[in-house]
């Protein structure tokens, strides 16, 4: 068995108490003492901070960059500015992901491309045979930085006040900048795993990781682990590899277009040209579109037979991955992340909204389930060997006003 990585946090995150498990070959904190429950609740109303260091960060270089990245990833990378990040996929010939990931422009001749930890080694060996017909190199420099995600209310304003500035980034979500923060280089980005309408996160030369780690909770961040970070990240309906993306509980590739946000990170401009998977995410892109007009045609059907979709359990359990979605005595699919998940009860509307003291807990999750359940659709999930009542709500959370993200409870029709 090879021996787990490590972090430059990892000795702290051992000394504020948490605990370590194995994720994607890497031991990283699950949850510190206080447990995921306040871990989230404080990153919903304050600040959270994740060592996100163990996400593979690929540096692409040379004069045939943008034409490599075009041909090897879903998104157009001639919209991307300096000082600009987008969302995007690593597709296959036959539409499934190999690898979701986000890519940033901090500089004008150079990518930085984050993926998830444990496909680092598999995207590298995917893009190898690729890359040789492109003058440009992938260099893998996960191990020269560390990454701090800073997510939640407060994290603007701590991060203004380490680095004495009015402004962190431009205020849309996607925006970049290069900060020194009492003397130290941070590259920040208003990006995040969460669903918070207001977080960044932070690439730091390693010689401040210890630094950038504990001024960052003076000013009032918390750690919190991977628990957490699922936590919020489902609330939310962002997907994680191996769950939402990848193949599903049959083995079969899972189609990008079975995501809903795949109309974010899939471009088919005229100036992107020829990519790979264009024509299978073309036909995707079609049948989604279908959908959404309420058009549940065979071709459609046939094209894209399930999608990604948010879950609530009406009856008293809790789901976990890989339980299976009935309806009418018909599996129509399966859980593919679940769990007992937090939330802050609210008052007010938009702007003017507030966290009341009172929390609940509801029984939440994704699913991947049949294209022609609607929404508010009622379904049956296998809860060891019960079929407790569940429906399909539209989302589970607004956070399209900051500062706060407001909890969409479902109510029974």
């Amino acid at each position: 068995m090879s021996e787990l990585k490590r972090t430059l946090l990892y000795d702290a995150h051992v000394a504020a108490g948490a605990t370590m498990v194995d994720f994607g070959g890497w031991e990283m904190p699950i949850q510190y003492p206080e447990g995921i429950v306040a871990e989230h609740l404080y990153t919903r109303s304050v600040c959270g901070l994740f060592d996100v260091s163990h996400m593979g960060r690929l540096l692409i270089e040379g004069p045939d960059r943008v034409a490599f990245l075009q041909h090897v990833l879903s998104s157009n990378v001639l919209n991307l500015d300096v000082n600009q990040a987008q969302y995007c996929i690593i597709p296959a010939e036959d539409g499934s992901a190999v690898d979701d990931a986000y890519l940033y422009r901090f500089e004008e001749d150079r990518f930085l491309l984050v993926v998830n930890a444990s496909n680092t080694d598999k995207d590298l060996a995917w893009f190898a045979p690729i890359v040789k017909n492109y003058d440009c190199t992938i260099r893998n420099i996960t191990g020269e930085t560390i990454s701090i995600a800073v997510q939640g209310p407060k994290s603007e304003e701590i991060l203004k006040t380490l680095a004495g500035v009015d402004e962190v980034t431009k205020p849309a979500r996607n925006n970049l900048s290069t900060l020194m923060m009492e003397g130290h280089k941070v590259l920040v980005s208003r990006t995040g795993y969460t669903a918070e309408p207001i977080g960044y996160e932070l690439f730091i030369e390693n010689k401040d990781a210890l630094w950038a780690w504990n001024r960052l909770i003076e000013l009032g961040g918390k750690p919190a682990g991977l628990g957490a970070r699922d936590t919020l990240r489902m609330e939310g309906m962002l997907p994680l590899y191996g769950d939402e993306m990848g193949v599903d509980e049959d083995g079969k590739p899972m189609p990008i277009f079975a995501l809903a946000l795949a109309k974010f990170a899939v471009s088919f401009d005229e100036a992107k040209g020829d990519f790979v998977g264009r024509e299978a995410l073309l036909r995707q892109s079609k049948a989604q579109a279908c959908f959404k007009a309420k058009d549940y045609n065979p071709d459609a059907m046939a094209t894209l037979p399930k999608r990604v979709r948010p879950i609530a359990l009406l009856d008293r359990g809790v789901m976990r991955h890989g339980m299976g979605v009935y309806r009418n005595g018909e599996q129509i699919g399966w859980v593919t992340s679940g769990t007992m998940i937090p939330y802050f009860m609210t008052e007010g509307e938009g702007a003017d909204v507030k966290l009341l003291p009172e929390t609940g807990k509801r029984a939440i999750g994704i699913c991947y389930i049949s294209s022609d359940v609607p929404v508010n659709g009622e379904v049956e999930v296998d809860v060891r060997g019960k079929r407790l009542k569940a429906a399909i709500p539209s989302k589970h959370i607004t956070n399209n006003v900051p500062p706060y993200v407001v909890p969409v409870i479902y109510k029974q029709k």
